[in-house]
């Protein structure tokens, strides 16, 4: 496969505003985001352009992309080819190029700045020295090679105003302007809009001072929850089941400021119990349309035991999820925060990932969280069962004209099951070798290993270089099925550094685990 380099042009960034009058934010004013302690390494890997000669790591590979000059402007006819760059480099944006190179619209794909799985599997050419938080050179790269729709997967670019800068020259973008970002960047917008729009969600107070903080703990009890309000890597939210666990956690984030400026400020909210759901719906800034369900498993231990994490396993359709809940959902939680937004001055288009928590005392969803991109892995699941046009339908949302479309799913039922590097959440070691990763996708044709953490070392194997690392991916006639595909697939890995939950989908299914 043919290694590609481009050069950087000088970083631009936006200035955003806290600032707040009658409405949450003023449509001129951008939201001051708290990036800073932010991770936005993606595995990258150093790609050159060179003769496929001198890149011998690569040279058994053909690159998927046949190129051709696309004028920008013709991403407004779907009818036409189009090229995509997808923004990202994790286990999501795997999948998404996945689903993207089926799309018979689709005539090429990069991704910035992907990483070892993606260019070796032929589903995109990976970019990997672009820098995603430089408007400037994103931009001049699209119009180098004709780019007709840019596809942005993880959160911090969006909150960074990529997505403005694109759209702004003409550029069709899928993903949220920074003002509309601010649902996954600020916790406390995200629940004054609920307020505001009368959005189901749990009861809460927002705080600075960690004194007030911990009197309102004392004051509500535990079990409660205690999130830093910005973004903080999906390690900033705390479930503490006493008031000790509660107070330390409010501690870390207002005086250790273990989250940096993401925590300078503290949402404490209460403890909902429940069925957490995962739920997703595309929008073009006035329409919305449901993706299918989707349920991950956020803690790392089997059992749903440990810390949080990024989520170690999903499956869909979720059983929870009933047609007559996912009807609620549309109408009580995405509808009134899709209006609320266009009555805010700053319309929504991408996706909207709600997290819920189906409450067990009155069997109705409520709004945990929102993130303002497709989830990871539960984008894996879903993008292995999408049979419609991925290319179409994300166009359809740029241009504002997803009014009537429906989406096309395969029958039966999709699990990812997540490999991570020992030790993760926490600190783990980097470098150690992956083998058998062809092995593990011969189980089965439904079979798909999507990378996240991956890179080559000097000798051409696969190496882990994050926390969580590859998405072994089943399709199935039911969820047993794509259970049993899934975890014989991760039995084929030979990874010694490696672990995985063996109860992944246990809520649905019964009880069976995997050695």
């Amino acid at each position: 496969m043919a290694c590609m380099s481009v050069a950087a042009c000088g970083v631009k960034f936006v200035r955003i505003s806290q600032d707040q009058s009658s409405k949450l934010f003023s449509p001129n004013k951008r939201l001051r985001s708290n990036l800073g302690s932010t991770n936005f390494s993606w595995g990258c890997f150093n790609l050159r352009l060179r003769p496929p000669s001198s890149c011998p790591r690569f040279d058994t590979y053909k690159s998927l992309a046949v190129f051709s000059s696309v004028p920008v402007d013709n991403a407004a006819n779907p009818k036409e080819r189009v090229v995509v760059l997808v923004i990202g480099g994790g286990g999501r944006e795997h999948a998404l190029c996945h689903a993207l190179r089926r799309s018979p619209t689709c005539d090429a794909i990069f991704c910035a700045p992907g990483n070892a799985g993606i260019s070796s599997s032929g589903d995109a050419t990976c970019i990997s020295d672009l820098d995603v938080l430089d408007s400037s050179a994103v931009i001049a790269f699209c119009r180098k090679w004709g780019v007709g729709l840019v596809v942005i997967g993880p959160e911090a670019p969006l909150v960074a105003g990529l997505a403005n800068e694109l759209v702004e020259e003409g550029i069709p973008t899928f993903g949220p302007s920074s003002e509309a970002a601010a649902l996954e960047g600020s916790k406390n917008f995200m629940k004054s809009l609920c307020d505001k729009y009368g959005i189901p969600t749990a009861k809460y107070q927002a705080f600075t001072d960690p004194s007030a903080a911990k009197e309102y703990i004392k004051q509500e009890s535990a079990p409660i929850v205690v999130k830093a309000d910005g973004l903080a890597a999906g390690k900033g939210v705390i479930v503490a089941m006493t008031l000790e666990q509660a107070y330390e956690a409010v501690d870390s984030m207002l005086v250790d400021n273990v989250f940096g400026s993401a925590g300078s400020r503290v949402v404490v909210e209460e403890y909902l119990e429940g069925e957490e759901a995962s739920f997703f719906a595309l929008v073009d800034g006035e329409h919305a349309i449901p993706l299918e369900s989707a349920q991950d498993h956020k803690r790392v231990g089997d059992g749903d035991t440990g810390p949080n994490t990024g989520g170690m396993g999903a499956y869909s359709p979720a059983p929870v999820l009933t047609k007559e809940l996912q009807s609620v959902v549309m109408e009580s939680i995405i509808l009134p925060t899709v209006k609320g937004m266009a009555e805010e001055g700053c319309k929504f288009v991408g996706v909207l990932y709600a997290g819920l928590m189906i409450e067990k005392k009155s069997g109705l969803p409520k709004l945990i969280e929102y993130n303002v991109r497709f989830g990871d892995p539960e984008c894996q699941v879903l993008m292995v069962r999408l049979e419609s046009d991925l290319v179409e339908i994300l166009l359809a949302a740029c241009h504002g004209k997803l009014d009537g479309v429906s989406l096309d799913w395969s029958p039966g039922s999709a699990m990812v099951v997540v490999m991570a590097s020992k030790g993760y959440p926490g600190s783990y070691q980097k470098g150690t070798i992956i083998h058998k990763l062809e092995e593990a996708e011969q189980v089965a044709p439904s079979v798909k290993v999507f990378h996240a953490g991956t890179a080559f070392d000097a000798d051409g194997n696969f190496i882990a270089i994050g926390g969580r690392v590859l998405g072994v991916t089943a399709k199935g006639e039911d969820l047993e099925e794509a259970r049993d595909r899934a975890y014989q697939a991760v039995e084929q890995i030979s990874w010694p550094g490696g672990f995985y939950r063996r109860d992944i989908g246990w809520r649905a299914l019964p009880q069976k685990q995997y050695s």
